[in-house]
């Protein structure tokens, strides 16, 4: 069975995915983004409009459950601007979730894992028939780990062994990356390749993100949006280094827009516009080929399953 990435249109050959902003989002709300929540379907056409002007192709959405994904509006959006979409499931930390949210700590792992499934294999709620979810979404906490996020990854973890779905990692900077690594792969089986960790440029010990590459997770690279854009020179500096170690192949790029005033300096846009070209510059086209389109086509495409 041929691999392929699960869009909100229907499964697609990874050589059609094209060039991917690897990590962001069209519509989020929490709690801790009170007045900032992006939620409108017409800016959201336009966002991506914008990017499939500036030659972007295809859009990663790392929304989880509960957190105000849009799952209605997803395909629409795809259909009118001809951007592929991948819609994700998951939970984000329990501070993001208004009381009685979907993934309170009482919650047993295999409830979420099956509401994971579900998402997966038969589709999100709210959105049309068929439109399913092809990444599964979790969290690490800033800190000691807390008992929500054990049982979110365990969640992750049985409903990738279900389905095939890769595991997308939000990361915080005083957390622990070899433990979410350890925690996965180690405890509940996870390849290494099946996991993507967002957030690396919040680490500015060099060799975290190393020995993490050398792992065989794939690294997304996305600056977060409330403190600036994935082409900020933290970023950059971190890409060349990964790149001149000699793990750019386990590199995406992405603009984690989260916010309404970061979505006006551009996101997704300025990953193409700004970050892209100096990427080429330094280092020749062949690498921004190999960011932006050979390897999400890895990252993201799946030998799915139907539990």
């Amino acid at each position: 069975m041929s691999r392929t990435v699960r869009t909100v249109l229907g499964d697609l050959a990874p050589a059609d995915l094209g060039v991917t902003d690897s990590h962001d989002h069209l519509f989020i709300r929490s709690p801790l983004l009170s007045g900032q929540e992006l939620d409108d379907p017409a800016a959201a056409e336009s966002v991506l409009r914008a990017f499939a002007a500036a030659g972007g192709r295809s859009f990663v959405q790392w929304t989880p459950r509960g957190m105000g994904r849009g799952a209605d509006a997803l395909a629409t959006l795809s259909r009118t601007t001809g951007v592929h979409i991948v819609a994700a499931t998951g939970a984000h930390q329990a501070v993001h979730y208004a009381r009685g949210a979907v993934a309170p700590d009482d919650l047993a792992p295999d409830d979420l894992a099956e509401r994971f499934v579900a998402d997966i294999t038969t589709g999100l709620p709210g959105a049309a028939e068929g439109v399913r979810a092809g990444l599964i979404k979790v969290a690490d906490d800033a800190g000691r780990t807390t008992p929500h996020t054990r049982r979110t990854m365990a969640a992750a973890a049985e409903a990738h062994h279900a389905t095939g779905a890769p595991i997308a990692v939000h990361l915080e900077p005083a957390g622990d990356p070899h433990e979410v690594l350890s925690r996965l792969s180690g405890r509940h089986g996870v390849r290494p390749d099946r996991i993507i960790l967002g957030h690396l440029t919040r680490f500015p010990d060099r060799a975290v993100y190393r020995s993490l590459a050398a792992e065989g997770i794939h690294l997304a690279l996305d600056s977060p949006s409330r403190a600036g854009h994935p082409a900020d020179l933290q970023a950059f500096d971190v890409i060349a280094d990964l790149v001149e170690a000699g793990h750019a192949g386990r590199l995406l790029l992405g603009a984690d827009t989260t916010t309404r005033t970061a979505r006006q300096a551009g996101g997704p846009v300025r990953l193409l516009t700004d970050l892209a070209p100096r990427l080429a510059h330094a280092f020749g086209p062949e690498l921004t080929e190999l960011l932006l389109t050979t390897n999400p086509a890895a990252a993201f495409a799946a030998d799915w399953r139907t539990p």
